[in-house]
């Protein structure tokens, strides 16, 4: 049996996590360019201000209206306005794709390619948060359509080293430690090495100043 996702330090707010598909989409939405904790924290913090989390009545909503109140401190984000925009795409594709509902990404999927595909297709799911998206979803939550190890890429193997991980205080710490070690070895999540930044070009010598003809 599966163990459940812990992992912001506020029980409420795992246990929303574990019981809502859209929360789980919106913090793993906002995982990025900020600690975990906080990411996930995000979808808690919204439902808290707005008394809901239906991605149908956010994404009526006026997108300014909705950014202000992501941005009220505590704000959801380190870049509260570009990312509660994304969150607010995000309700408005799952309102214009899925019904208004974050788990027919994956209810009744035939394979994993196709939920590849699905998330792939959702505002600010690159192929890296899809990949571990399906590893979270395999590991914690026991969705495991046919061929998910292999979409997941490494994230489905053993090492703790993404939320896909997580499920006591433990394990949090291991995946933090992981990601300590990885930027001491400037390794990226799937131990590939960091790209090294591209040299400054030489500087073009100036070209002669052609003699005017007298």
């Amino acid at each position: 049996m599966s163990r459940v996702l812990y992992i912001t330090g506020i029980e409420s707010a795992d246990a929303l996590l574990n019981r809502d598909g859209t929360a789980l989409m919106i913090g793993m939405l906002l995982d990025q360019q900020v600690p975990m904790e906080w990411a996930f924290t995000g979808p808690y913090t919204i439902r808290k201000r707005l008394g809901h989390l239906n991605p149908k009545r956010i994404a009526a909503m006026n997108v300014d209206e909705f950014v202000a109140i992501c941005s009220e401190k505590p704000a959801i984000h380190r870049f509260p306005k570009s990312m509660a925009t994304r969150v607010h795409q995000l309700c408005l594709a799952l309102t214009q794709d899925h019904s208004g509902k974050a788990e027919n990404v994956w209810k009744d999927v035939p394979d994993a390619e196709q939920l590849m595909k699905r998330l792939r297709k959702l505002p600010g799911f690159g192929e890296e948060k899809a990949q571990i998206f399906i590893a979270l979803l395999g590991k914690r939550f026991g969705v495991r359509p046919s061929g998910w190890q292999k979409f997941a890429g490494v994230f489905s193997d053993k090492q703790p080293r993404s939320v896909a991980d997580i499920y006591s205080a433990a394990t949090l710490l291991k995946v933090r430690g992981f990601k300590q070690m990885q930027r001491a070895l400037d390794h990226d999540k799937q131990d590939r090495p960091n790209r090294p930044n591209r040299p400054n070009r030489p500087n073009r010598p100036n070209r002669p100043i052609a003699k005017k003809s007298k």
